[in-house]
């Protein structure tokens, strides 16, 4: 990483200033600034994460590099967090998303601003970003949105293919203990504690609403642009990485979007590409600035000529839970051209072939299969978060296998399996794996995708599988680009259930393939010249001094008398100190994930945040934890919130859920 120390223009750096909202509420924003006279553009990033010290680091890499060049860039608590007044509610609420459309309307009439604003953030932020924009505030220019969603229910956190997610709850549990931190006392002043208490009073349940809406009702409808892609007039990059969970908004969004849109996807986790892994990163920050440039300034640089798409096409390489760089190449394509021509490959016995045939296999129960999925987003917290060899899930999977290729072959897309199959049981579900498989027999994961059965025609109103009837169903597996070498084979696995990628339905299920097809989005050539970055570069990085050492660990535990499997993940910060506030900051996550073959009722999670915040003699401890499990009719939570300053308990609270599947 290049760290850039002098720019076209001096900064000044504003740590706190109130953006009042209007009901009286006052927002808290961090603020840097060009020196300059002449009125200039303002960058927004508006998340819940705490701008003092949960974002800090990224923050110093990036806003000051935009403010060098000529924008105010302002990073802003969301109501009741960080060092905001008001209550916190919920993800992506209409107070937030009113909130977001005040700010924007606040900086535009600002007297250093030329009246136009543009909104970046990965995360929540690039959610709510294009959430913002669909409000249409006249101000809002262009939105910079990297490793977001269009689609709340479809393609996030919560629910995947109609299925729920481990993740579900063990985000509850994070977004528990990040909002009960309290502001930072030297910021706020003398009512920082009335305010963090009036908050631990006010906290929201968000787990109990999120498990109580399984099916994609109008809560997951608010906020998902998928639903009106012409509300969106804003510009928009869309950025993010196949090693992400969120790597299939951006070829929805440039393929959907009426407003100029970009695409770029790289080989990246959870993170901004310029210190993103796995390698390798780009000057992202530049491309930033050019799309604010363009849209914000009105600079004819040529942004809008761009491809439509550029995109990091991966070698194989053997499997790994974790890698620093990703061999491969860069590729550009037009809109037409974001889904690549497809080819058929029926699933015949145990074989993947050109020809169609009769299949006539079956998908036996498996509860320990999914143990190789990897983490939904990996995030660089915690170890392994990638998926490892597929053979240990093949093995308990109905496979079907390609000879051995004769020419390589570029998969760039969309891959989407078509099956008609026969259940046992009303309710099922199955998880498909696109894989790599090497010469010597290890299986790389490429692509893969899980659909609850019951939603097989839409997930508003699950209908039942008719027993033994034959049903026609479509999984869609996840974008991809991958590169498949000569003398490599393509694998289908097919398993009923994943855990604890989703969660098992109640009763086991048998599933009847009577045939099948795997339709692959092949790309025959490159016709657009390939892109090329520049090196990655940033801002002066924060100055902060490391107390204790980070720790993390990942295991599978397996009780052969119990027959059970618990996964267990441990991930650890250490205490860091930011030199400039003094703050002390460090926080832990804990995650296991525990089934007892035979017994899909078994399942259970369990999931323990804690994070400390101290500065001198004050210290500051949040513990939060939530349990879920089911009885085959319902889900059961239970969960507590504990805040400790100064080794005394000031507030403890517990809760308990039982809500039916439906």
């Amino acid at each position: 990483m290049q760290i850039v120390r002098e720019f076209p223009f001096e900064v000044e750096e504003k740590p706190h200033l109130w953006i009042p909202m209007p009901d009286g509420t006052r927002l808290s924003a961090r603020m840097w600034k060009p020196v300059t006279d002449t009125p200039v553009p303002a960058v927004l990033e508006f998340l819940p994460y705490r701008k003092r010290d949960g974002t800090a680091e990224r923050d110093a890499l990036t806003h000051p590099y935009m403010a060098g060049h000529g924008y105010v860039c302002v990073r802003v608590d969301m109501r009741g967090c960080g060092d905001s007044e008001g209550l916190f509610d919920d993800e992506y609420s209409p107070q937030e998303l009113s909130d977001g459309v005040a700010v924007v309307e606040w900086l535009a009439a600002q007297e250093w601003c030329n009246g136009n604003v543009g909104m970046m953030g990965i995360s929540w932020g690039g959610f709510n970003g294009l959430q913002i924009a669909a409000l249409k505030p006249e101000p809002l220019k262009a939105v910079v949105s990297i490793c977001s969603t269009v689609d709340r229910y479809a393609d996030d956190i919560h629910y995947k293919g109609g299925t729920m997610l481990g993740e579900n709850p063990a985000w509850a549990a994070t977004v528990l203990g990040w909002f009960a931190l309290p502001p930072d006392p030297e910021v706020v002043g003398e009512n920082w504690r009335a305010m963090w208490l009036e908050r631990l009073e006010n906290t929201p349940f968000l787990a109990d609403t999120w498990v109580t809406n399984q099916l994609r009702d109008d809560y997951w409808r608010h906020g998902s642009v998928c639903e009106d892609y012409s509300a969106i007039s804003a510009a928009v990059l869309s950025v993010g990485g196949w090693h992400d969970g969120y790597r299939n908004t951006i070829s929805h969004l440039v393929e959907n979007l009426e407003a100029p849109v970009k695409g770029l996807i790289g080989p990246w986790i959870h993170k901004y590409p310029h210190f993103a892994v796995p390698g390798p990163r780009i000057d992202f920050l530049g491309e930033m600035l050019r799309w604010w440039d363009r849209w914000l300034k009105g600079i004819d640089n040529g942004v809008e000529h761009l491809p439509d798409m550029r995109r990091w096409v991966m070698d194989s390489m053997p499997p790994q839970t974790s890698y620093v760089e990703r061999p491969g190449r860069w590729i550009a394509d037009d809109k037409a051209a974001v889904q690549s021509p497809l080819e058929s490959w029926h699933l015949v016995e145990n074989r993947l072939q050109d020809v169609a045939g009769t299949c006539d296999r079956t998908i036996h129960p498996a509860l320990f299969c999914g143990e190789g999925a990897g983490e939904y987003f990996p995030f660089g917290f915690g170890p392994g978060e990638l998926p490892d060899d597929q053979r240990t899930d093949d093995a308990l999977s109905c496979c079907f296998d390609t000879a051995k290729l004769p020419v390589a072959k570029d998969i760039v897309g969309r891959p989407v399996v078509r099956l008609s199959l026969a259940s046992d049981k009303p309710a099922a579900q199955v998880a498909v794996r696109l894989s790599d498989v090497r010469p010597d027999g290890k299986s790389t994961l490429i692509s893969h995708g899980v659909l609850n059965l019951r939603h097989r025609n839409g997930h508003e109103t699950p209908e039942d599988l008719p027993i033994g009837g034959v049903v026609d169903v479509e999984v869609t597996l996840d974008s991809c680009a991958y590169r498949v070498p000569e003398g490599h084979q393509l694998r289908v696995a097919m398993s009923s259930s994943y855990w604890p990628y989703i969660w098992p339905e109640a009763a086991l299920a048998t599933l009847s393939l009577e045939s099948g097809v795997l339709e692959l989005p092949v790309r025959e050539s490159d016709v657009l010249a390939a892109p090329v970055f520049d090196e990655p570069r940033s801002a002066e990085p924060r100055k902060t001094r490391v107390l204790t050492e980070p720790k993390e660990s990942k295991r599978v535990v397996r009780d052969h008398s119990a027959k059970s499997a618990t996964m267990e993940i441990f991930g650890e910060t250490g205490k860091v100190e930011d030199l400039a506030t003094g703050l002390i900051m460090s926080s832990s996550v804990t995650d296991c994930f525990t089934i007892v073959d035979g017994d899909p009722c078994s399942a259970e999670s369990a999931s323990a945040r804690r994070r400390t915040m101290q500065r001198g003699d004050w210290q500051v401890e949040i513990d939060a934890n939530i349990r879920m499990r089911t009885d085959g009719r319902n889900f059961i939570m239970i969960a507590d919130l504990l805040a400790v300053e100064n080794g005394e308990e000031v507030f403890r609270r517990e809760w308990e859920s039982v809500i039916p599947r439906l």
